[in-house]
């Protein structure tokens, strides 16, 4: 599917509509924002040589599952790339999971965070020890998790990080500094 050009005023519109019941609006918002879903999706693939899970089959059934939940409505572009990027960590997770993934201490390359942030096209994380050190750090500060899911996984800006939040970009920046020194401690 070739990608159209993201128009982000025409998305959060569409997605409007389909929040509104008009399932019509499903069909012309795929191709919309197929392209920047499947950017994000390569981007999390990328260096995964033995991985089975292709950049369109993790767009697929994270876009299924998003959409997949009819009684969900949103906001705005931002906002749906929010959620997709939290429907690609876990779509991710599962499947490492699946695939038998080994527990955190065993023999897959450990990473600090700041590499992954910076180097993320060209190396992929040990999924099951970055999600488990996710899911810790969100139980201590639910709103730290959630800025590392949307710039990581989501591949947000701190300005659209900001406005999915609902905070200032100043507190996303200090926000993603915090986080990324406490899983780079928790990764290594």
């Amino acid at each position: 599917m070739d990608p159209t050009p993201l128009d982000p005023e025409h998305a959060t519109l569409l997605l409007q509509r389909l929040a509104n019941g008009d399932r019509s609006a499903q069909e012309q918002l795929l191709p919309i924002i197929y392209g920047q879903l499947h950017q994000l999706a390569e981007r999390a693939l990328v260096g995964r040589e033995q991985h089975t899970l292709q950049p369109t089959a993790l767009v697929n059934e994270a876009y299924l599952r998003v959409l997949g939940n009819h009684e969900r409505s949103f906001e705005s572009r931002t906002h749906f790339l929010g959620i997709a990027a939290k429907a690609m960590r876990s779509v991710l997770v599962d499947h490492a999971r699946r695939g038998g993934a080994q527990k955190r201490g065993g023999d897959a390359k450990r990473l600090s965070i700041d590499v992954l942030a910076e180097a993320f096209a060209s190396t992929a994380p040990d999924m099951l020890g970055l999600d488990e050190a996710l899911t810790r750090l969100s139980e201590m500060d639910e709103q730290l998790g959630r800025i590392v899911e949307l710039r990581f996984f989501g591949g947000l800006s701190v300005e659209e990080t900001a406005g999915v939040l609902g905070v200032s970009e100043p507190t996303i920046v200090r926000g993603w500094r915090v986080a990324r020194m406490w899983l780079q401690r928790e990764l290594e």
